[in-house]
């Protein structure tokens, strides 16, 4: 299993009359979420783009559990549970706020897709490469 945490701190524009995160705007913090574990390992979504591999978004759950506000920091933990064998890849999202209270939990699936006709395809061998040794005995 691969786990990778990122924080961001809530900007006022993300907010709504209530002074809470709208709730939209949970989609692009685990996009940072994402993004950012990538880069953690150490790769990057350009790198990919670059292959000619893109990965859009076909389905994203989630729940709201507690609220966010203006200026908290929250951690984002993105998990992968299983080491993607195909075209599809899933990421399990929590976020947080700073005192450790679990306020939003979600899971994303993207495909791995050619850049130059949308057909579905496999992970880049250099991501895959890197995610292996996190799930290797499992």
């Amino acid at each position: 299993m691969f786990t990778a945490e990122t924080q961001i701190r809530v900007r006022y524009a993300e907010t709504d009359q209530m002074n809470v995160v709208y709730y939209g705007n949970y989609a692009q913090y685990f996009e940072v979420g994402r993004a950012e574990s990538i880069r953690q390992l150490g790769f990057t979504y350009k790198d990919m783009e670059a292959m000619g591999v893109l990965m859009p978004v076909v389905e994203m759950h989630c729940r709201y559990l507690r609220t966010a506000h203006y200026d908290d920091l929250l951690t984002i933990k993105t998990t992968l549970k299983e080491l993607p064998t195909d075209h599809k890849i899933e990421f399990h999202v929590e976020v947080f706020n700073e005192n450790k209270k679990l306020l939003t939990v979600g899971r994303v699936v993207l495909f791995f897709v050619t850049a130059k006709g949308m057909q579905k395809t496999t992970m880049p061998v250099q991501l895959y490469d890197k995610l292996k040794p996190f799930f290797v005995g499992s």
